[in-house]
Parts: C-alpha cells; structure tokens; sequence
C-alpha cells in the first residue's frame, strides 16, 4: 500500500499549509490593475480633462499614488508570511481610496462630466470589492 505524498487535502483543493492563496491572488490582481490605471492616468493625464472633467494635476498626482499602491501591493503579496497589520493598511488603504472616489463622484468637488463621475464610481465599487476581498483573504489567514 502506498501514500500520496500531495500537499493536497483533496483533488482541486490548494494546500491546506497555505491558506493565503487567496489573500496573495487578490493582492497580486489589484497591484496589476492598479499599476494599469495608474499608466493610463499618467499617460493620458492632458487627456482626461474633456471627457471625465478631472483637473490634469489631478490627474497626475492620482496616478504617482497609484504607481507607489501598485508596488507596495505586489511587494506586500510576495513576503513569505504575510504581515497582518500590512495586509490591514492595504485593506484600509483600499477602503479609503474607494470612500474618496465615491465622495467624488456624488459630489461637486471636483468638476467632473456625467462620463466623469460614472467612472469614478465605478472606481469607487471596483477598489470596495479589492478591499473586501483582500478582508475575506485575510480571515481565512487567520481561522487557518
């Protein structure tokens, strides 16, 4: 008789040592997502002042704090143990981002188009839903 020498708990299922699988995906994605965002921010920063209504300097400085979050999450996710207050600040950074887009577009703070506020909220959801998943990522952390 022999035995499997798998880490695997069961077919399909991830190696039951490694309960932050989930947690690392979802930094990873919302590093490659942010980093993309923050491209086209900076890249068309003189561009997005017709059909979003959002003040170049704006612009520009959203995109340079994007590129610094897209770094410090794909670092964040490549740490052999995951550190709990770091993955925190991620999930509260992510939360405020998304309570900022989200006051933007409901209010006239910023000169936003119909287009302009659309997108931002759309931001607001998509930057909600990293934060609540990279929570869930790290519950799961924690009950493992």
């Amino acid at each position: 008789m022999t035995t499997s020498t798998s880490s695997l708990a069961a077919p399909g299922r991830r190696p039951a040592q490694d309960a932050s699988w989930l947690l690392r995906t979802v930094l990873r994605t919302d590093s490659a997502s942010t980093a993309a965002f923050a491209v086209l921010m900076l890249a068309a920063a003189a561009l997005t002042t017709t059909p979003l209504g959002l003040p170049r300097e704006l612009a520009v400085v959203s995109g340079c704090g994007m590129v610094c979050g897209a770094a410090a999450f794909w670092l964040l996710a490549r740490q052999p143990v995951l550190p709990r207050r770091l993955v925190a600040g991620a999930i509260a950074l992510n939360a405020v981002c998304g309570a900022v887009f989200a006051v933007l577009a409901c209010t006239g703070l910023v000169p936003l188009t119909g287009f302009g506020r659309v997108f931002l909220a759309a931001g607001a959801v998509i930057v909600a839903v990293f934060a609540e998943l990279e929570y869930v990522g790290l519950r799961r952390i924690r009950t493992a």
